[in-house]
């Protein structure tokens, strides 16, 4: 089991589960956004990622607990493919897939379902849609493909966002591995 990070001075940490963009797709994206001149603050490169489940600020001594559930989720690996340019809620540039695959909404709703049988209400509960965020605070929509970014999916990880004086950071505070995916029959 992970180690438990020391907790903040309230003993409060912002978590989220999420699934980490791989370190050659974010340079890839941030190269591809760099020359769109997209509208909004980027996102910066160390923080892409695509969130199963916001979890907002959560008591540390529940980290335990967050662990032992998050290896109680078993679901096939898969490969992510983000391929479509969209703004979501007020100001939010991303990129979604076209077809979300089956496997991420099934570990998004496994995640979910532990967490509710956990007692842990989530802070917002929409429905899930699949998206890694390019920019906030745009000030105009945009829909529209985009280049093809694929990577894939083996691990899931609970993330806690900290802000200091150079601005918002995530940790990745334990990883998860997904199992292989089965073969198609021949």
């Amino acid at each position: 089991m992970p180690s438990v990070p020391e907790p903040q001075d309230t003993g409060l940490l912002r978590l989220f589960f999420a699934l980490p963009c791989p370190p050659e797709q974010t340079a890839a994206i941030c190269q591809w956004r760099a020359g769109q001149a997209l509208p909004g603050r980027p996102v910066p490169e160390a923080n892409l990622h695509l969130t199963l489940a916001f979890l907002g600020a959560q008591p540390a001594s529940l980290l335990p607990e967050l662990y032992r559930l998050a290896q109680t989720v078993h679901c096939p690996a898969f490969e992510l493919r983000l391929e479509h340019l969209d703004s979501l809620g007020h100001g939010f540039i991303c990129l979604r897939p076209s077809r979300t695959p089956v496997a991420l909404d099934q570990l998004a709703t496994l995640l979910r379902e532990a967490l509710f049988e956990h007692g842990l209400v989530l802070p917002d509960s929409r429905t899930f849609v699949p998206h890694l965020t390019l920019t906030r605070q745009a000030p105009q929509h945009l829909h529209g493909q985009a280049p093809l970014f694929a990577w894939p999916v083996t691990h899931f990880g609970l993330y806690q966002s900290y802000n200091d004086a150079e601005g918002v950071h995530y940790r990745e505070l334990a990883s998860w591995p997904l199992r292989p995916p089965t073969p198609a029959p021949i």
